[in-house]
Formats: C-alpha cells, sequence, structure tokens
C-alpha cells in the first residue's frame, strides 16, 4: 500500500484525497476526503485571466490541504489543475502559489488526461453484473465537461467547454431564468454535445455514470436528502424522467427557494441550474434510462494513477 495525496483544482471546487493505494488491485482506503468551493474560473471565460482575489481563495484553501498532507504522511502528492487553469493566460501565478504552498508543481491536464482520471476513478469499484459496460461516465465541472466511454479503459473521450460556472456567466442568467436564456443555455449545450458525439459514440453505453457536485445534488434531492450524505448517494440510481423534473424546478427557482434546498452547497446556489440543464441533455442525448451517480471521481483516479506510476 502506497499513502498518496491527490487534489483536484477545478473551476469552481478544490479537493483532496489522502487515501492508502494498493497499486495491484487498485483498493483505496480513504483517510481524509475534502472539498472547498473557491471559484478558481470566476470571469476567466470573460478575461482569460485567473483573478487575485480567486487565487486567493484558492491558495488558502491549499494552505488547509498541506497541512492535512503533512500530519497524515503521505509519500507522493499529485495537484491536478483542469479547464479554468488551462484557458487562463497567468497561470504560471498559479503554479508558483501551489509549489510554494504543497512542495509540488500542479499538472494542467488536458481534458483528455482529465477523462482518463474521471473514468478509472468512477468505474473501478462498479461490479459489471450490476452495472454492465460499456459506460458513459460524465464529469460535469465548473468550466468543461468530459464525456468518456470505455469497459476496463477509456475507449473514446472529449472535453467540452460547458461547465455550471462558465454557462452561468456566459449566459448571465438571471434569478429566476428567463424562457429566452433558457432556450440560448440549451442550445449552448446541444452544440457542445453536438461537438462531442464527434469523438464520444454517447449513445452506446449500456450504463450512464455521471461525477462531480452537480450530479451529487441532482441525486441529493431526488433522494430528499435532509443533508448531504456521500455513502446515500453512491451508486444511487435516477431516472431521467425524475433528472428532467428536477432540472425543470432549478429553472424556475429563485436564489432563496435554491438556496432553501437542504442538500444544496451554499457555493453551488447560483451556479446549480445550467449543471442541471448539462445533466438532463447529456441523458436525453445518451438515451439512458437512468443515472448512477458516482461520489469516486477524477480524486480516486489521480490516487490509483499516482500509485501505479510510482509518482
Amino acid at each position: 500500500m502506497t499513502r498518496v495525496a491527490a487534489v483536484d483544482c477545478g473551476t469552481n471546487s478544490v479537493r483532496l484525497l489522502v487515501a492508502d493505494a494498493d497499486p495491484v488491485t487498485g483498493e483505496l482506503t480513504e483517510l481524509d476526503r475534502r472539498m472547498e468551493i473557491v471559484r478558481l474560473g470566476q470571469g476567466v471565460d470573460r478575461t482569460g485571466r485567473l483573478a487575485p482575489e480567486a487565487l486567493e481563495r484558492t491558495f488558502a484553501a491549499c494552505r488547509g490541504y498541506a497541512e492535512a498532507v503533512r500530519e497524515l504522511g503521505a509519500e507522493r502528492v499529485r495537484f491536478v489543475a483542469t479547464s479554468a487553469t488551462r484557458d487562463a493566460s497567468n497561470r504560471d501565478e498559479f503554479t508558483r502559489g501551489v509549489l510554494d504552498i504543497l512542495g509540488v508543481e500542479p499538472e494542467v491536464v488536458t481534458g483528455d488526461r482529465e477523462a482518463e482520471f474521471s473514468f478509472t476513478g468512477a468505474t473501478h469499484a462498479l461490479s459489471g453484473a450490476t452495472h454492465p459496460g460499456p459506460y458513459l461516465v460524465v464529469d460535469i465541472g465548473g468550466g468543461s465537461t468530459e464525456c468518456v466511454v470505455g469497459t476496463e479503459r477509456v475507449s473514446a473521450a472529449r472535453s467540452v467547454d460547458i461547465g455550471c460556472v462558465r454557462l452561468t456567466e456566459r449566459h448571465a442568467l438571471s434569478d429566476p431564468v428567463t424562457d429566452a436564456q433558457a432556450a440560448a443555455l440549451r442550445a449552448d449545450i446541444a452544440a457542445a454535445l453536438d461537438e462531442a458525439a464527434e469523438t464520444v459514440p454517447l449513445g452506446e453505453a449500456r450504463t450512464l455514470v455521471g461525477l462531480a457536485g452537480t450530479v451529487a445534488t441532482v441525486t441529493g434531492i431526488a433522494l430528499g436528502l435532509d443533508a448531504y450524505d456521500s455513502a446515500a448517494i453512491h451508486h444511487t440510481a435516477v431516472g431521467v424522467d425524475e433528472v428532467a423534473a428536477i432540472a425543470d424546478r432549478l429553472l424556475r427557482s429563485t436564489h432563496a427557494e435554491r438556496a432553501a434546498i437542504p442538500v444544496m452547497h451554499p457555493g453551488r446556489v447560483d451556479v446549480i441550474t445550467a449543471g442541471a440543464q448539462i445533466l438532463l441533455a447529456v441523458m436525453e442525448r445518451a438515451g439512458a434510462a437512468e443515472l448512477i451517480a458516482s461520489e469516486h471521481d477524477i480524486l480516486d483516479g489521480i490516487a490509483l494513477h499516482t500509485a501505479r506510476a510510482g509518482g
């Protein structure tokens, strides 16, 4: 077993997993998993730069993570940065800050590499008897969405620039969303999925697996949870009709109404509407009757790849 620390820094959140990993069996024994919403991608779609206040929020979270990594004695640390950082002209400033705090240089990974990590994390513990492949793994982030198809390994992947933060900012969504905004939002999502479908056979998978905060939130709403409960959400199946009803409810809701939903993280209140529309559109495009929510995701994939690669 190798003790590894994996950090996933996306457009909306930065997350940490410290685990003991068996590189042969793929077994992960979780020691610490945490998440902070830092909105690193604030304004990136418009300015092409990481905002100073967004950088400071992210560095503050990283300082706390560095302390946890030291206390738990992780042998290997890997920091992966995704969509917002790929797009930013001042990403060197971000890289220097992370290196100073955590002692490792962040890997600003491609969308395809991000997809590989997500697929590994989401599928390594799935039972083929209960959830048969091939799988379509959909990771809805703040800045991008990854669509990945495969069975034991990735056969096709595409990252497209639709994420809950990016689309909320791009369409300046009001509260609640107007009919015109909703139509423009759906058209934007449809165009991106057309692009994804050029590479990924979205309709050929037998099991659709959804990852990240949007999926967890929609699943928690479907379950009627009083608070976020990872164990309850993990591997829960949610039907497309229920997702459609929740997406429509969010579209018509006010900020206060969304904030009052017990399972809603405060940092997702303003972006969940766009995220739910992405999720629904993917399910409809794939012809999926249901979604399997996974709490194992890119973090687990980063940890496993780190243990197997030897660094």
